[in-house]
């Protein structure tokens, strides 16, 4: 399965914790797609035509400071340049740049799913992150996406941010469920280093909350979504049946994906496995460049520790039988040993696949650095 993520690198404003490339500059958004369309052509007849897109992201950045006319121009790019089998095709939107025609329209070219930050309803927490939206916006999104043509959708949410008591997180779960959402995705805040949030941590004016509140926050998201029916299949997405992101499940399974845009990542193995990303620069971008950095090839043993780490942060966990035969990966006497003891402290299970525990999902990092290590 090959997918396409699109990097649309254009925001009103910084957001306090963002670490992905952006410019906040808009102006340029017209000749950027023309660059865009260009990279995509520029992919025709090549070794990357040779599986057929059945997944399509638009990211960034902010896709909806685009156009409608210029989303159309990019899907026409990439349905001449490619063969494609969709199953998905998903849209970043940020709330106050919806409204119903725009929704219509997005629709009407083939957008089979959205996804919108929204982080919090709460007025001082979205100040605090430099959100350019309002509480109200963010409500009135909702309510137009549950008018509109459109099933298929996430919202975004962070928890753990500093002096975010329990009862702002209730609030916050209680005004998002009223709406019955498909699917959400809710993070933990990650303090970044290039970010202004990070230096604000450095320079010790912003205090990250402790552990325990944090673990107390993801317990409180998984309680409330899980009683809602919105199961959880990775560790920070939940969602109903049948409405997982198929395109997010090409990366934690190694499927080859290719990243168009300034600042984008792209994965392909065939044959031997390689790793590169776009020059996050816009300027060079624009001036037709080339941004790619050189490729990271991959040996098997960096995948298997790779497929560890994504695939056991997802409901499904980690196929022995898969790491055996696509991997050559097998865990040593000391990685048994200790997972046979995280088992007994109910912290995983251990059939033909491997897969962490509500108590163990908590703390899968420090799981999976432990299980690595020993190998």
């Amino acid at each position: 399965m090959a997918g396409i993520y699109i990097h649309i690198p254009f925001c009103k404003q910084a957001c306090s914790y963002c670490d992905f490339y952006f410019v906040t500059r808009t102006s340029e958004r017209e000749h950027f797609v023309q660059r865009l369309v260009s990279e995509i052509e520029s992919y025709e007849a090549s070794s990357f035509t040779s599986e057929a897109v059945q997944t399509i992201y638009f990211g960034g950045g902010t896709p909806s400071l685009l156009e409608p006319r210029q989303v159309e121009r990019i899907l026409e790019a990439v349905r001449r340049t490619f063969p494609m089998e969709v199953r998905e095709i998903t849209f970043e939107v940020n709330p106050d740049d919806v409204h119903a025609e725009f929704l219509e329209d997005l629709y009407s070219l083939g957008i089979t799913r959205l996804s919108m930050g929204v982080q919090s309803f709460q007025p001082a927490l979205l100040e605090f992150m430099h959100r350019a939206h309002s509480r109200e916006e963010a409500l009135d999104c909702l309510r137009l996406l549950d008018k509109s043509a459109f099933e298929a959708y996430t919202v975004d949410l962070i928890y753990g941010n500093p002096g975010q008591q329990l009862e702002e997180l209730e609030k916050d779960l209680d005004l998002l469920l009223d709406f019955d959402p498909p699917h959400v995705s809710a993070y933990s805040l990650t303090v970044e280093d290039r970010t202004r949030l990070g230096k604000q941590v450095k320079l010790g004016r912003v205090i990250p909350p402790e552990e325990e509140m944090v673990a107390a926050h993801f317990d409180l998201v998984n309680a409330r979504l899980i009683d809602q029916g919105i199961e959880r299949y990775e560790v920070s997405n939940y969602s109903r049946p049948g409405y997982e992101a198929v395109h997010n499940s090409s990366y934690w399974n190694h499927h080859n994906y290719l990243g168009l845009g300034p600042g984008a990542h792209s994965f392909w193995w065939e044959g031997e496995a390689v790793r590169w990303e776009q020059k996050r620069s816009l300027r060079e971008f624009l001036r037709g460049e080339d941004v790619s950095s050189d490729a990271e090839r991959l040996t098997l043993e960096q995948l298997a520790e790779e497929r560890l780490m994504m695939g056991l942060r997802t409901r499904e966990g980690v196929s022995f039988d898969q790491l055996n035969k696509r991997y050559l990966y097998s865990f040593s006497g000391r990685q048994i040993a200790y997972l046979r003891e995280r088992q007994e402290e109910g912290k995983l299970t251990l059939d033909s696949r491997l897969r962490l525990s509500d108590r163990g999902i908590k703390i899968a990092d420090a799981i999976i650095l432990d299980l690595i290590t020993l190998h």
